[in-house]
């Protein structure tokens, strides 16, 4: 049973990279709006999902893995990014693997305010074979955090969310929805496509690119329902240049190909994708790049 009361509220998922946090948003919204790929560093800026239900609305903050090995421009401003969506929600996700609390996580969960209620989703539960492998673990961050409720979930298969909705409501403060039934995000077009077109560039190259890409969006208009994206590439080396091309343009062509499929269908029309590639030494480093892409 539930109050009869309706509760809205800011919740971010956090935790240590590769935990699943944006494929857990994209499971709870319904939608990919949040990128993936199983290579660290993938979320680099705050996307809102908001997840609408009769008796209350849930507007998640994806935030950006914590990084404590890398010291970059661009890693700070993500870890600043967390912080600060820790310090401005009324409840917290923390999410953890379901068969390993590793010093990274410890760290993640300094950062929470004693006066912030979370709640832990134990992910990947569908790697478990005998759920009961999971109660030392969950004993341990009983003992270290005494979160308000742990939720094993998987994000990849949707088992356990419902439970975990139920769970965080209570967390939320007492109000009318944020934001109407319909929507699913705050982010532009325009961001999501660039956020679409990186995970391309992540799933499609592999180990061959290291992280120094990002995707600047130079042109974005609506013509008769049909979206123009010109966008570009910016790469650290004059060799990563090649990697991305590929041979005769192959591997770009198949990059941009991929990309706006996804953006068709989470635009929900016909979009016409450009794709260049252009290399910038230092973009890791350089506030305006990064403020530009929405870094900050």
């Amino acid at each position: 049973m539930t109050d009869a009361v309706h509760r809205a509220g800011h919740l971010a998922i956090i935790g240590r990279p590769n935990v699943g946090k944006s494929t857990l948003l994209n499971r709870l919204v319904g939608q990919k709006i949040s990128i993936t790929s199983r290579r660290p560093q993938t979320t680099r800026q705050r996307i809102i999902g908001i997840v609408t239900r009769p008796d209350a609305q849930y507007v998640f903050v994806d935030t950006p893995g914590f990084q404590t090995h890398h010291g970059s421009t661009m890693n700070r401003l993500m870890n600043r990014s967390v912080s600060r969506s820790v310090s401005d929600v009324d409840a917290v996700v923390w999410v953890v693997e379901a068969q390993r609390l590793t010093a990274e996580d410890k760290a993640v969960f300094a950062l929470l305010r004693p006066e912030t209620p979370f709640v832990v989703a134990l992910n990947k539960i569908d790697g478990v074979g005998n759920k009961n492998e999971l109660l030392p673990l969950m004993q341990e961050i009983h003992a270290l955090a005494q979160p308000a409720a742990i939720v094993p979930v998987s994000a990849k298969t949707g088992l356990g969310t419902d439970a975990l909705l139920a769970a965080l409501r209570p967390l939320l403060p007492e109000q009318d929805s944020m934001y109407g039934e319909d929507e699913i995000t705050t982010a532009s077009e325009r961001t999501l496509a660039a956020e679409l077109l990186r995970e391309k560039l992540f799933r499609l190259l592999g180990e061959e690119l290291p992280y120094s890409a990002l995707v600047e969006i130079e042109k974005f208009e609506t013509v008769d329902g049909l979206r123009r994206i010109h966008a570009g590439i910016l790469v650290d080396k004059p060799g990563h240049k090649g990697i991305v091309i590929g041979k005769g343009g192959a591997k770009l062509k198949d990059i941009a190909s991929q990309a706006r499929a996804d953006m068709e269908r989470l635009f929900g029309g016909k979009v016409f994708l450009e794709v260049w590639v252009k290399v910038k030494s230092g973009w890791a480093d350089d506030l305006g790049v990064l403020r530009r892409s929405g870094i900050e």
